[in-house]
Protein backbone atom coordinates (compact mmCIF):
# COMPACT_ATOMS: atom_id res chain seq x y z
CA UNK A 1 0.00 0.00 0.00
CA UNK A 2 2.67 2.63 1.17
CA UNK A 3 4.66 1.46 -1.66
CA UNK A 4 1.93 2.47 -3.90
CA UNK A 5 1.25 6.07 -3.11
CA UNK A 6 5.23 6.49 -3.24
CA UNK A 7 5.31 5.08 -6.87
CA UNK A 8 1.81 6.85 -8.03
CA UNK A 9 3.59 10.59 -6.55
CA UNK A 10 6.54 9.37 -7.95
CA UNK A 11 5.25 9.22 -11.33
CA UNK A 12 3.33 12.12 -11.21
CA UNK A 13 5.88 14.47 -9.78
CA UNK A 14 8.14 12.63 -13.18
CA UNK A 15 5.86 13.44 -15.47
CA UNK A 16 5.26 16.84 -14.30
CA UNK A 17 9.46 17.32 -14.64
CA UNK A 18 9.62 15.68 -17.94
CA UNK A 19 6.80 18.43 -19.57
CA UNK A 20 7.59 21.34 -17.62
CA UNK A 21 11.44 20.99 -16.31
CA UNK A 22 12.78 23.64 -14.02
CA UNK A 23 9.32 25.35 -13.39
CA UNK A 24 7.65 21.67 -12.15
CA UNK A 25 10.53 21.63 -9.75
CA UNK A 26 9.78 25.18 -8.52
CA UNK A 27 5.98 24.34 -8.81
CA UNK A 28 6.31 21.32 -6.62
CA UNK A 29 9.07 23.05 -3.97
CA UNK A 30 6.12 25.67 -4.17
CA UNK A 31 3.59 23.57 -2.83
CA UNK A 32 5.78 21.98 -0.29
CA UNK A 33 6.59 25.33 1.56
CA UNK A 34 3.34 26.44 1.68
CA UNK A 35 2.01 23.85 4.20
CA UNK A 36 0.79 20.98 2.02
CA UNK A 37 2.66 17.81 2.47
CA UNK A 38 4.46 17.16 -0.80
CA UNK A 39 7.61 15.96 0.93
CA UNK A 40 11.02 17.49 -0.82
CA UNK A 41 13.08 14.38 0.23
CA UNK A 42 11.20 12.87 -2.98
CA UNK A 43 10.95 15.69 -5.18
CA UNK A 44 14.39 17.11 -5.32
CA UNK A 45 16.37 13.42 -5.29
CA UNK A 46 13.98 12.79 -8.27
CA UNK A 47 15.29 15.89 -10.18
CA UNK A 48 18.84 14.79 -10.01
CA UNK A 49 17.83 11.24 -10.71
CA UNK A 50 16.16 12.84 -13.90
CA UNK A 51 19.27 14.60 -14.78
CA UNK A 52 21.30 11.21 -13.97
CA UNK A 53 19.22 9.34 -16.63
CA UNK A 54 18.93 12.39 -18.81
CA UNK A 55 15.31 13.02 -19.01
CA UNK A 56 15.60 17.05 -18.07
CA UNK A 57 18.57 19.46 -18.65
CA UNK A 58 19.96 17.17 -21.39
CA UNK A 59 23.45 18.24 -22.94
CA UNK A 60 24.02 20.10 -19.70
CA UNK A 61 26.91 19.42 -17.46
CA UNK A 62 26.09 17.12 -14.30
CA UNK A 63 27.25 19.75 -11.74
CA UNK A 64 25.65 22.84 -13.38
CA UNK A 65 22.31 20.33 -13.89
CA UNK A 66 21.78 19.73 -9.98
CA UNK A 67 22.82 23.79 -9.42
CA UNK A 68 19.95 24.61 -11.46
CA UNK A 69 17.17 22.38 -10.09
CA UNK A 70 18.82 22.84 -6.48
CA UNK A 71 18.21 27.08 -7.34
CA UNK A 72 14.91 26.21 -9.06
CA UNK A 73 13.74 24.50 -5.64
CA UNK A 74 14.71 27.13 -3.82
CA UNK A 75 12.95 29.75 -5.42
CA UNK A 76 10.28 27.68 -5.56
CA UNK A 77 10.50 26.95 -1.47
CA UNK A 78 10.52 30.92 -1.06
CA UNK A 79 7.22 31.68 -3.01
CA UNK A 80 5.65 29.06 -1.20
CA UNK A 81 7.04 30.55 2.22
CA UNK A 82 6.05 33.72 1.18
CA UNK A 83 2.57 32.38 0.63
CA UNK A 84 2.87 30.76 4.06
CA UNK A 85 4.13 34.16 6.15
CA UNK A 86 1.33 36.29 4.32
CA UNK A 87 -1.20 33.98 6.17
CA UNK A 88 0.50 34.16 8.95
CA UNK A 89 1.37 38.67 8.67
CA UNK A 90 -2.33 39.13 7.79
CA UNK A 91 -4.57 36.68 9.81
CA UNK A 92 -2.01 37.10 12.56
CA UNK A 93 -2.60 35.00 15.44
CA UNK A 94 -6.27 34.65 15.84
CA UNK A 95 -6.74 33.44 12.34
CA UNK A 96 -4.23 31.09 12.95
CA UNK A 97 -5.94 29.49 15.96
CA UNK A 98 -9.44 29.85 14.61
CA UNK A 99 -8.72 28.17 11.10
CA UNK A 100 -4.91 26.47 12.37
CA UNK A 101 -6.49 23.57 13.67
CA UNK A 102 -7.87 21.81 10.46
CA UNK A 103 -4.53 21.50 9.77
CA UNK A 104 -3.46 20.63 13.40
CA UNK A 105 -1.97 23.73 13.87
CA UNK A 106 -3.13 24.56 17.80
CA UNK A 107 -2.58 27.05 20.71
CA UNK A 108 -0.02 24.74 21.83
CA UNK A 109 1.81 25.10 19.20
CA UNK A 110 1.40 28.80 18.43
CA UNK A 111 2.88 29.18 22.21
CA UNK A 112 6.10 27.21 20.83
CA UNK A 113 6.47 29.12 18.07
CA UNK A 114 6.60 32.35 19.91
CA UNK A 115 8.44 31.26 21.95
CA UNK A 116 11.02 29.91 19.86
CA UNK A 117 10.82 33.19 17.73
CA UNK A 118 11.80 35.00 21.22
CA UNK A 119 14.36 32.68 21.71
CA UNK A 120 16.54 32.57 18.75
CA UNK A 121 15.61 35.10 16.68
CA UNK A 122 15.09 35.89 12.77
CA UNK A 123 18.12 33.41 12.73
CA UNK A 124 15.79 30.41 12.84
CA UNK A 125 14.16 30.68 9.74
CA UNK A 126 17.83 30.11 7.96
CA UNK A 127 18.64 26.80 9.78
CA UNK A 128 14.73 25.04 9.70
CA UNK A 129 15.12 24.83 6.51
CA UNK A 130 17.42 22.33 7.16
CA UNK A 131 14.90 20.00 9.15
CA UNK A 132 12.30 17.91 7.43
CA UNK A 133 8.99 18.42 8.59
CA UNK A 134 9.79 21.48 10.02
CA UNK A 135 11.19 23.52 7.65
CA UNK A 136 7.20 23.11 6.09
CA UNK A 137 5.55 25.18 8.68
CA UNK A 138 7.95 27.61 10.02
CA UNK A 139 6.67 30.46 7.96
CA UNK A 140 3.48 31.28 9.83
CA UNK A 141 4.89 31.70 12.75
CA UNK A 142 7.70 34.05 10.94
CA UNK A 143 4.58 35.98 9.59
CA UNK A 144 2.62 36.12 13.05
CA UNK A 145 5.83 38.06 14.88
CA UNK A 146 6.12 39.83 11.67
CA UNK A 147 9.67 38.80 10.58
CA UNK A 148 11.11 41.75 8.32
CA UNK A 149 9.92 40.81 5.27
CA UNK A 150 13.33 41.47 3.59
CA UNK A 151 15.20 39.40 5.88
CA UNK A 152 12.62 36.41 5.97
CA UNK A 153 12.51 36.16 2.14
CA UNK A 154 16.73 35.89 2.40
CA UNK A 155 17.10 33.60 5.00
CA UNK A 156 14.31 31.41 3.50
CA UNK A 157 16.58 31.27 0.10
CA UNK A 158 19.64 30.63 1.76
CA UNK A 159 18.39 28.11 3.96
CA UNK A 160 16.88 26.24 1.21
CA UNK A 161 19.61 26.16 -1.65
CA UNK A 162 21.90 23.85 0.22
CA UNK A 163 19.15 21.54 1.41
CA UNK A 164 17.47 21.40 -2.73
CA UNK A 165 21.28 21.01 -3.74
CA UNK A 166 22.37 18.14 -1.11
CA UNK A 167 19.02 16.09 -1.94
CA UNK A 168 19.45 16.35 -5.44
CA UNK A 169 22.77 15.29 -5.67
CA UNK A 170 22.18 12.54 -3.85
CA UNK A 171 19.37 11.77 -6.13
CA UNK A 172 22.25 11.90 -8.66
CA UNK A 173 24.85 9.93 -7.60
CA UNK A 174 22.24 6.87 -6.56
CA UNK A 175 20.81 7.57 -10.37
CA UNK A 176 18.57 4.94 -11.30
CA UNK A 177 18.93 2.48 -7.62
CA UNK A 178 17.20 5.69 -5.81
CA UNK A 179 13.71 4.20 -7.33
CA UNK A 180 14.74 0.40 -6.86
CA UNK A 181 15.41 0.35 -3.89
CA UNK A 182 12.89 2.76 -2.42
CA UNK A 183 10.79 0.33 -3.93
CA UNK A 184 11.72 -2.86 -2.59
CA UNK A 185 12.27 -0.92 1.60
CA UNK A 186 9.27 -0.26 1.21
CA UNK A 187 7.64 -2.82 -0.06
CA UNK A 188 9.35 -5.37 2.28
CA UNK A 189 8.46 -3.37 5.46
CA UNK A 190 5.22 -2.14 4.11
CA UNK A 191 2.89 -3.38 6.89
CA UNK A 192 5.23 -2.93 9.59
CA UNK A 193 6.21 1.09 8.48
CA UNK A 194 1.73 1.38 7.83
CA UNK A 195 0.98 -0.02 11.40
CA UNK A 196 3.78 2.79 13.17
CA UNK A 197 2.46 5.32 11.28
CA UNK A 198 -0.76 4.34 12.00
CA UNK A 199 0.43 4.60 15.89
CA UNK A 200 2.18 8.04 15.60
CA UNK A 201 -0.80 9.49 13.95
CA UNK A 202 -3.36 8.67 16.34
CA UNK A 203 -0.87 9.43 19.27
CA UNK A 204 0.12 12.78 17.69
CA UNK A 205 -3.19 13.83 17.15
CA UNK A 206 -4.59 12.64 21.04
CA UNK A 207 -1.85 15.23 22.32
CA UNK A 208 -2.34 17.71 19.65
CA UNK A 209 -5.94 17.98 21.10
CA UNK A 210 -5.01 17.69 24.70
CA UNK A 211 -2.42 20.24 24.91
CA UNK A 212 -4.98 22.44 22.61
CA UNK A 213 -7.64 21.92 24.92
CA UNK A 214 -5.05 22.85 27.57
CA UNK A 215 -3.79 26.01 26.39
CA UNK A 216 -7.21 27.12 24.81
CA UNK A 217 -8.41 27.11 28.94
CA UNK A 218 -5.15 28.69 30.01
CA UNK A 219 -5.25 31.30 27.26
CA UNK A 220 -8.98 31.98 28.47
CA UNK A 221 -8.36 32.41 32.26
CA UNK A 222 -5.70 34.19 31.45
CA UNK A 223 -7.59 36.88 29.27
CA UNK A 224 -10.72 36.68 31.89
CA UNK A 225 -7.96 37.43 34.74
CA UNK A 226 -6.77 40.57 32.44
CA UNK A 227 -10.36 41.50 31.67
CA UNK A 228 -10.93 41.29 35.44
CA UNK A 229 -7.70 43.45 36.60
CA UNK A 230 -8.58 46.28 34.22
CA UNK A 231 -12.62 46.88 35.46
CA UNK A 232 -10.49 46.79 38.93
CA UNK A 233 -8.58 49.48 37.65
CA UNK A 234 -11.21 51.50 36.04
CA UNK A 235 -13.36 51.41 39.52
CA UNK A 236 -10.25 52.35 41.36
CA UNK A 237 -10.15 55.44 38.59
CA UNK A 238 -13.88 56.18 38.59
CA UNK A 239 -13.86 56.31 42.47
CA UNK A 240 -10.66 58.45 43.07
CA UNK A 241 -12.68 61.03 40.93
Amino acid sequence: MLSQVTDSLTLWISHLYAVTGLFGIMLAMAIESCCIPLPSEIVMPLAGLMIAQGTILKGTSPLLGVFLVALAGAMGCLIGSIVAYGIGYKGGRPFILKYGRYLLISQHDADKADTFFIRWGSATVFFSRLLPVIRTYISLPAGITKMPFIRFCIYSFLGSLPWCFALAYVGYVLGNQVSKQLGLILHSLDAVILVGLVILAVLYIWRHIRNDRIARAAYVANEAGAQQVAAQMRDSISQSR
